[in-house]
């Protein structure tokens, strides 16, 4: 079994994974939180300056420490869905899923045959062609996870469809996203909350959602949360820099009290 279809076996099982969104485009970084201990990394490739060539370096780097990468693709264009997985990603993630028939298209995107994505023997997923064509076929789809991010009024009401969409392997809330698109300024607004809930509860998909690095994972477990990302490399870095600061102010305040 490799990394990537042990990744996604968990995931369908609904097994707790714990991750974090990578922002920063250098394969060090992948080193860096692969080894912190996370089950797999989210590259964000909506929010942060990647392209085909660093997101090419962070999946190398992710296979060199054994830890599943999943790309979180800025639109779902056949473009991104194909670069992605040929540099041999774990699954996309794809922002903005509103209708059952969007999940199609991204299903059929992801999967090898008709209106699916092209095939080249020579690529990473392919094991540089020392796979024969016939096995790459049988084995690509249990290495591939399809992960629809719910974070639209639309996306919402539709959820349980997007979810019983042959081929999506898991439902994702952005809940920052959802609580803008519903006209609130606060991610945790009981209302965001409330449509939170009810997706985790509502769907027999694995469900996952981001997390605030302080937040208790516990209850949205209890709920049906089984793929938690929890914050970034960014927040984690900026945490304890400020951790480190406030602590050396501290001293520096003592220091100055003294004189």
């Amino acid at each position: 079994m490799t990394i990537n279809s042990d990744f996604k076996a968990k995931l369908v099982a609904r097994e707790p994974l714990l991750g974090t969104f990578i922002k920063t485009p250098h394969p060090i970084t992948i080193e860096i939180m692969a080894n912190a201990g996370f089950d797999f990394l989210v590259v964000d490739a909506e929010h942060a300056p990647f392209d085909r060539t660093t997101i090419d370096m962070m999946l190398i780097a992710g296979r060199a420490e054994r830890c599943p990468i999943i790309v979180r693709i800025p639109h779902a264009s056949p473009d991104w869905v194909l670069n992605v997985l040929d540099a041999g990603a774990a699954g996309i993630m794809v922002p903005h899923v509103e209708t059952a028939q969007q999940a199609r298209d991204l299903a059929r995107s992801v999967t090898y045959g008709p209106g699916g994505r092209g095939f080249a023997g020579t690529s990473r997923a392919a094991e540089y062609a020392r796979r024969p064509l016939v096995e790459h076929l049988e084995k690509a789809r249990d290495e591939v996870s399809l992960i629809c991010q719910i974070e639209d009024p639309d996306g919402v009401i539709n959820h349980a469809e997007i979810a019983a969409v042959e081929g999506v392997d898991a439902l994702f809330i952005g809940r920052a996203d959802l609580a803008v698109s519903h006209g609130f300024t606060d991610f945790f607004a009981p209302e965001v909350a409330e449509m939170s809930h009810r997706i985790l509860a509502d769907t027999d998909a694995a469900t996952g959602l981001y997390c605030a690095p302080s937040e208790d994972l516990a209850p949205l477990h209890a709920l049906g949360g089984s793929l938690f990302v929890v914050g970034s490399e960014h927040a984690f870095m900026t945490a304890g820099g400020t951790a480190l600061s406030k602590k050396f102010d501290t001293l520096r305040n003592a220091e100055e009290t003294q004189t």
